[in-house]
């Protein structure tokens, strides 16, 4: 099944789809999300990543206990409704914010939280859309979502196996087998010790899917690591700068650290290849320091060959070392002088 958003065809292409996520990073500011976009494009990255919700879609307005923030996160002290006012991106800026991606030779995509959210997105023509985390166990959205028949990125932060095992049968049942499964941890930021990237190679064994990693980890090295044990997408939350705020603001990278970040991910891709035991020239040229069976000592003609004067050592002019045994205890054709590669033309 070849997968593509856009232009970008992720089942072919040997390069990792890098992801810059806006999120809440705009500060609710138009032109904050135009310079986001284009930093993001000068940084490296292949793909803008939106959120299209309001918080009338996500939830509802209400004081009461559950609708509360109080798990030990960034956001504790404000309501659910508080917290998605303050973040969400207008869906008046979307069309807008895509072309001026696509016009950037970026591709653009989104979280949709709702069938309103995917309804919008159908009618600006996005190529793909990603099931947020927190969205996974809602089985409805994801039918609607992979009825679409376009691309299914489905993060799994907060999913069970199960809830994974649903989400994917959900997307096949629809007919819709364009499933990317992105790893992810939902803690803002990440600790590395849940991270478990070693689950990418298994998630992509158990599914039959490409597999790519949605990072909440601060730093790089993860989603670098995560490219080479498999990861074909890595999404990384971006901000301009740290002192712009925001409810993101905490683990998102600066352009420096992710034009950082897309550098080394493009040097492990190049570093990883293809299964190939062949030599390359340059590597065929360095055999010569390989160790080889040398003269040690000066010999007359008719001396034996010992171990005191045939040695393996480098460099690799000699007869390979495993004819050693073979040599040892026959005779010399003529006088060899010490440093001299044994050859058998030099035996009787």
């Amino acid at each position: 099944m070849n997968i593509k958003i856009g232009t970008f065809d992720l089942s072919a292409s040997s390069r990792t789809f890098i992801v810059a996520e806006l999120s809440a990073n705009h500060n609710q500011k138009l032109e904050v999300a135009r310079d986001t976009i284009k930093a993001a494009r000068e940084c490296g990255a292949d793909a803008i990543k939106l959120q299209t919700y309001t918080a009338d879609t996500l939830t509802i307005d209400s004081n009461q206990s559950y609708f509360q923030i109080k798990q030990n996160t960034l956001w504790d002290g404000k309501t659910l409704y508080q917290l998605y006012q303050e973040a969400f991106t207008p869906w008046e800026w979307q069309l807008e914010l895509k072309k001026l991606a696509n016009g950037l030779g970026m591709e653009c995509f989104s979280s949709p939280f709702d069938p309103s959210a995917v309804d919008f997105l159908e009618k600006i023509n996005m190529p793909a859309y990603k099931v947020a985390s927190f969205e996974i166990t809602d089985i409805p959205l994801i039918e609607y979502i992979a009825s679409k028949g376009k691309p299914v990125i489905i993060s799994t932060g907060i999913a069970t196996l199960a809830d994974i095992t649903d989400a994917v049968t959900t997307c096949r049942r629809m007919g819709n087998n364009q499933i990317v499964l992105l790893k992810c941890t939902s803690a803002y930021p990440a600790p590395l010790d849940e991270i478990n990237l070693k689950t990418i190679p298994d998630l992509q064994q158990k599914f039959d899917c490409l597999v790519g990693l949605s990072d909440h980890t601060l730093g790089i090295s993860v989603p670098i690591a995560a490219v080479a044990v498999g990861a074909k997408i890595i999404e990384k939350h971006f901000i301009l700068d740290h002192k712009l705020g925001g409810p993101d603001a905490a683990f998102s990278i600066e352009p420096s650290e992710f034009k950082n970040m897309v550098a080394n991910i493009r040097q492990v891709e190049t570093a990883l290849g293809n299964i190939n035991y062949d030599l390359s020239e340059r590597v065929q040229k360095n055999r010569v320091f390989a160790r080889s069976l040398f003269i040690t000592e000066n010999m007359k003609k008719g001396d034996l060959f010992t171990r005191n004067n045939v040695r393996s050592i480098r460099p690799g002019y000699g007869i390979a070392p495993n004819y050693l045994n073979e040599i040892l205890g026959k005779r010399a054709r003529k006088d060899i002088e010490r440093g001299t590669p044994l050859n058998f033309d030099l035996i009787e």
